[in-house]
């Protein structure tokens, strides 16, 4: 039995794609003479600076075509630029939060108890999408309450442009061999590098040899970040702009906001299927994971938006 998984191991490996040799970083520079060792420019930081801009660009798009909200346009250049700085503010604190509380709580409260300075140690990794978007929600509430502007339509500029961001950190995520698959037998599995380096970020890139280590046992396991850059990011990115620019979606307030939110929780509750769980997270039904059970409230809050927005304007809240 052991010989036949071996040559069942060989047969899938050989039959896999192999992930591409590239660096984690697009950008390494040597600082050594201010005393600050080596800085890397990292795809994933790169991804979400341009997330960032391509939302603040997306959104002065919009704010400009004051035709597309049926009146006038809910913000002004200004306010954008003021509401996308709370927004990373929202993003950051929320993520961490999040991860903290739906993850490291139930699961990792001896790592908390050993250090609870842990919590704010950012830089050692530990987001939490949904605890962003939660985040991302109490800062548009406080914004769209400071300024007078009115919420949902703010929500739909903050519904349409999120998908480009959470498009190229997905992206961002498979360049650094991280948040891959489950294993998987098909032609569509690739060989993820899994081997550990101490002090590495990823763990399974070698930074003083610059290579990608293999611990030697890696199976064939799903792209699914690539998978969830398409059905979180870019799929709600096109849906929504043809719903906006052809059909006049931002004239009901809300309605981008709130289908942005279903799209996002069907998107990644299917990725889940194909994503590996976290292994610390235990406790779930097989068919359910901690991706799934934090969309739940995406797809509530999703169905209450855009019942609210398809209501006869008098009766809207």
């Amino acid at each position: 039995m052991t010989e036949l998984l071996m040559m069942m191991g060989v047969y899938l490996n050989q039959a896999a794609m192999t992930f591409p040799e590239w660096r984690p970083a697009i950008l390494s520079i040597d600082l050594g003479f201010l005393g600050l060792g080596e800085f890397h420019l990292r795809w994933y930081a790169l991804g979400y600076i341009a997330g960032i801009g391509g939302a603040w660009w997306y959104g002065s798009q919009l704010l400009k075509r004051e035709g597309l909200w049926g009146a006038k346009a809910p913000l002004s250049q200004e306010g954008l630029d003021d509401l996308m700085f709370w927004i990373i503010i929202g993003i950051i604190i929320g993520g961490r939060i999040g991860y903290v509380l739906f993850y490291m709580v139930p699961y990792q409260m001896d790592v908390l108890a050993a250090d609870p300075v842990t919590v704010i140690r950012i830089w050692d990794g530990g987001m939490a999408f949904h605890g962003g978007i939660a985040g991302v929600a109490l800062v548009l509430w406080f914004f769209a309450a400071r300024r007078g502007a009115a919420l949902l339509s703010v929500g739909d500029i903050a519904g349409v442009t999120a998908p480009i961001g959470i498009g190229l950190v997905r992206i961002a995520n498979f360049t650094n061999a991280e948040l891959y698959g489950r294993h998987t037998g098909s032609s569509a599995g690739m060989i993820f590098p899994e081997g550990y380096v101490p002090g590495s970020t990823p763990p399974a890139f070698n930074w003083d040899t610059n290579e990608w280590v293999y611990s030697g046992t890696e199976m064939p396991r799903f792209p699914s970040q690539l998978y969830e850059s398409v059905l979180e990011g870019w799929l709600p990115l096109i849906v929504l702009s043809v719903l906006i620019w052809k059909f006049g979606a931002l004239k009901r307030p809300g309605l981008a906001a709130g289908l942005f939110l279903i799209m996002y929780g069907v998107g990644r509750s299917v990725a889940e299927h194909f994503r590996a769980p976290d292994p610390f997270v235990s406790g779930l039904p097989e068919w359910l994971t901690m991706g799934m059970l934090l969309s739940a409230p995406m797809w509530l809050g999703g169905a209450w938006l855009i019942w609210n927005a398809l209501k006869p304007q008098e009766k809207r809240i």
